[in-house]
């Protein structure tokens, strides 16, 4: 996807020393984990890089599932398994020097672009928020909160 003046794509051989979110839990999973966790299968990592081909924002995507009973019932009226398959937007994060850019509703936007689009069927997209500030970014891209957890957060696919 194209997001404007940014090109995202998978984590490859990409330099990210030079990449500061401004949180260090993030940015040392970026620089020390991210490849790994890709090696192992267990999240798939995808930059934003923009014209000079620097890491502009990151985000990661890992199977999931959300217990039925988490569930709004409302919406839970309609699925009939005791878990429900989803997509975990693990980790997220826009460098410092592109922030202000609607670069992180970008990358929302491709990682649930991506998960439409798969051959792996999954219903919802679940968010664990770090804090107030992303519950509520999460919030305004069209997330709901799980009243058993305020910080975890579905969106439908």
């Amino acid at each position: 996807m194209n997001g404007g003046d940014y090109r995202i794509e998978p984590l490859a051989d990409h330099d990210r020393t030079a990449f500061v979110s401004g949180s260090q839990m993030l940015d040392r999973y970026f620089r020390e984990r991210a490849g790994q966790d890709m090696r192992r299968r267990l999240a798939r990592c995808f930059v934003a890089l923009n014209g000079n081909e620097e890491i502009a924002g990151f985000y990661t995507l890992a199977a999931t599932s959300v217990p039925l009973d988490m569930i709004a019932l409302e919406r839970a009226r309609k699925l009939r398994y005791p878990t429900i398959p989803s997509v975990l937007l693990g980790r997220l994060a826009v460098a410092k020097a592109h922030r202000g850019r609607h670069l992180g509703a970008t990358l929302v936007a491709d990682a649930i672009l991506k998960s439409t689009a798969s051959q792996i069927a999954a219903c919802l997209m679940v968010v664990d928020a770090k804090d107030e500030t992303a519950a509520r970014f999460y919030e305004h891209m069209g997330f709901e909160r799980l009243s058993a957890d305020p910080r975890r957060l579905i969106r439908a696919l």
